[in-house]
């Protein structure tokens, strides 16, 4: 490049003849001609066709790569089996070989297959409370003394970028109907448009196009929010990318840094607080300011809030004829009036209800556990069975639901059980609670196993004056300090001599 640059100088700047350049330099003169006449300013090295053993297999290679390019990617061949193969057929050059040729094959079919509407993009711009962008993400967390999975929920507004996360244990409905709901609540409103992938939660088929067959409980969810719903082509994440890269950039943002938390109450409040303290760090980018100063204007363009989706998802289930339904490899109790029954399970995130003939039946907290080592839990209530032991009373002793009892029934079972006909009594107290106010009954119990009489008699006297607002306690009398009589008894004993004196005469005339 060098002597190039000197030679062009020389000749055309100051005209110096071929033959003073040939003397200087010592190349000949023709080879001077030649770089002259070329009139180029960078050499270039012409490479020569050099045979490779390659060449008799490159057709077969190229057909191999063509079909393993269609399989799904855990059924495709590597790079080493495809060598390994060519060399069955007789190929006797190195891997290195094949590894280049498979790194230009696929270099030449990328630029085959890009078009002008594949790798160009067009920037967006949003107007104030027009869109948000929706997307989970699986990320990890201590909860509770042990590193586990999350299922996170992420939510961005087009215009202002606020974010919010949410972290779940499941990508079920009834979680993302409760992530929408704090979302909104956190961003100060509803934007009139959400954008999503095609996610099963929310598209039960996609059609060509834009067409799409969307869930009927997600179309519930945005009905009740009132915001349209815009769903990005398959596989194309570009079209949701503010969310995609708040994916990635809340992993060292958020992720990383996160201490060990109780329970997910508390890391959801924690991402919550976390959140809205990066919208006053981060600034905005396209606009003057933090990501907080821009959305506090565009909360003024957001839908109001209404109450939140009822968001659960229900099952018709059958109770089993030990009063529980399944769910999850979890067991609940259902009062024993249904057993054998259809009943129909609402499913919230946090909760289970119960539902049969229009009516609220029982709740239980929901439990979920993803380890697939432990064994199902059962969750009973103990009231729920009070039905069966009126029937059934010797059932109290080893029964399961009776393992977790309060404690004033707890102490007033191991002091009724040591009696015969314990049992009976013991039931019939318990089921007090299906008529009067629990904690009343407990109370009143209390009160028997501190008097030392715990029988029903005396818890019931307990109970009801409870009840009526009487105390149990009996009134204390004043009485004067001394009492004398108007006429005094006297002390004659002389009478009982005369009764000695009867029987005396009595025993002497059985004798005659």
């Amino acid at each position: 490049m060098a002597l190039l640059s000197v030679i062009r100088r020389w000749a055309l700047r100051d005209q110096l003849s071929i033959r003073e350049i040939a003397r200087r330099t010592g190349l000949s003169r023709n080879t001077i001609r030649k770089y002259l006449r070329s009139g180029a300013v960078e050499p270039k090295f012409k490479v020569p066709d050099r045979p490779s053993k390659l060449d008799a297999f490159a057709d077969q290679l190229a057909r191999w790569l063509k079909t393993e390019a269609s399989k799904p990617r855990k059924q495709k061949r590597k790079l080493k089996q495809l060598h390994v193969d060519l060399v069955a057929l007789g190929y006797e050059g190195s891997y290195g070989r094949v590894a280049a040729f498979v790194r230009a094959w696929k270099a030449e079919r990328q630029r085959e297959q890009q078009t002008s509407g594949r790798g160009t993009f067009v920037p967006l711009v949003f107007q104030p409370g027009e869109a948000f962008q929706f997307d989970w993400s699986e990320d990890w967390a201590i909860v509770g003394g042990e590193r586990i999975k999350l299922q996170v929920a992420h939510f961005k507004l087009s215009h202002s970028r606020a974010f919010f996360l949410r972290a779940y244990l499941l990508q079920t409905h009834e979680m993302l109907f409760d992530a929408h709901y704090h979302a909104f609540r956190a961003l100060g409103g509803v934007p009139r448009r959400g954008i999503y992938d095609n996610m099963r939660t929310a598209v039960d088929r996609v059609g060509v196009g834009k067409e799409r067959q969307i869930n009927a409980r997600f179309s519930a969810m945005a009905s009740h929010y009132l915001f349209d719903v815009d769903f990005c082509n398959p596989a194309s994440g570009w079209e949701k990318g503010q969310v995609e890269k708040n994916v990635q950039d809340s992993r060292h943002r958020l992720w990383q840094l996160a201490p060990c938390f109780p329970a997910i109450d508390a890391l959801n409040d924690w991402l919550e607080q976390r959140c809205k303290e990066l919208w006053r760090e981060i600034p905005h980018g396209s606009q003057p300011g933090t990501i907080a100063d821009v959305w506090e204007s565009e909360a003024a363009c957001l839908m109001p809030l209404p109450r939140p989706f009822d968001g659960f998802v229900e099952y018709s289930k059958r109770v089993s004829p030990t009063c529980l339904v399944h769910l999850e490899r979890n067991r609940y109790s259902v009062p024993a009036s249904f057993a054998n029954r259809p009943i129909s399970l609402r499913v919230y995130p946090h909760r289970i209800v119960v539902a049969a003939e229009g009516q609220i039946v029982c709740e239980h907290q929901r439990v979920i556990d993803r380890s697939h080592s432990r064994q199902g839990q059962t969750i009973y209530d103990w009231r729920h069975y009070l039905a069966v032991i009126q029937r059934k009373p010797g059932a109290l002793r080893n029964g399961a639901p009776f393992a977790e009892l309060p404690e004033a029934f707890r102490r007033l079972q191991q002091h009724l059980l040591k009696y015969p006909g314990g049992d009976r009594e013991m039931v019939e107290i318990m089921a007090l609670v299906l008529q009067h106010d629990e904690q009343a009954v407990l109370c009143a119990v209390e009160l028997a196993l501190n008097d030392g009489a715990p029988t029903k008699t005396h818890i019931l006297n307990l109970l009801h004056r409870l009840i009526d607002g009487k105390s149990s306690a009996p009134p204390t009398v004043d009485t004067p300090q001394a009492l004398s009589l108007a006429s005094e008894p006297r002390a004659d004993v002389e009478r009982y001599d005369t009764l000695r004196d009867e029987a005396a005469a009595r025993e002497a005339r059985h004798a005659s």
